[in-house]
């Protein structure tokens, strides 16, 4: 897979040398390009951003810019992704049908966002998608960027060691993952539920989803009631 990253903060991404991520890329799992919105701007103080026509509080970044650093990198196989509090939910189904994709390109938004125009103009050329990693507003795309990448790339075939545990997850059965113990047995006076102790394989499967669907009911109800 291919990761390409444009960004008026490309520092922030050092991060994707460490960990999981980190090694996945010296092994070339991964291959990443981080790439500087700046370095395609013209003038003396390398503008990317502009006032809103129709007046507002506030900057948008200019698609000039953009034009030029997207055309530098897309293709009619990649997928551009733009993180916008405004797009749709970013959910687990999403990281798997990304995770499977050859080349993702993200476009990390500043500001009060990107002119709308990039996303119309791309859209004819490739597939486009406007995502939202929650109902909040950040500062810019760079943090939802990491997460969604975080999600995605440790789907790839390579990335995490162990496969299986990726299938033991939350949200990957539409259900919030059970409860995690580990030794000691007993911890500041509280005791780790004897059915995992029991070595009955059984019944520890059917402690497992009943904790998943206990904790989800509690804590997203919205999960089991969706159709």
């Amino acid at each position: 897979m291919r990761l390409d990253i444009v960004t008026i903060f490309p520092e922030f991404f050092g991060v994707l040398d460490v960990s999981l991520l980190g090694r996945a890329r010296a092994a070339g799992v991964i291959e990443v390009g981080v790439h500087d919105l700046r370095d395609h701007t013209h003038d003396r103080h390398r503008t990317v951003d502009d006032t809103p026509y129709g007046g507002g509080a506030g900057m948008v970044m200019k698609p000039e810019p953009w034009g030029e650093a997207l055309d530098a990198l897309l293709t009619p196989r990649s997928v551009l992704i733009v993180p916008s509090p405004a797009g749709h939910p970013f959910t687990q189904r999403q990281a798997r049908e990304l995770a499977v994709r050859e080349h993702l390109v993200f476009a990390c938004g500043r500001y009060e966002g990107i002119d709308q125009r990039v996303v119309d103009h791309y859209s004819e050329r490739t597939e486009v998608r406007v995502l939202s990693i929650g109902d909040y507003v950040l500062n810019g795309g760079e943090v939802a960027t990491m997460a969604m990448i975080e999600a995605i790339a440790r789907l790839v075939p390579g990335v995490v060691g162990n496969p299986e545990s990726l299938t033991e997850e939350s949200h990957e059965d539409g259900l919030l993952e059970y409860p995690s113990y580990t030794k000691p047995a007993s911890w500041r006076g509280l005791e780790v539920p004897p059915v995992l102790l029991s070595g009955n394989h059984g019944a520890v499967a059917d402690w497992r989803r009943e904790q998943q669907l206990a904790r989800t009911r509690a804590i997203r109800p919205d999960l089991i009631e969706k159709p």
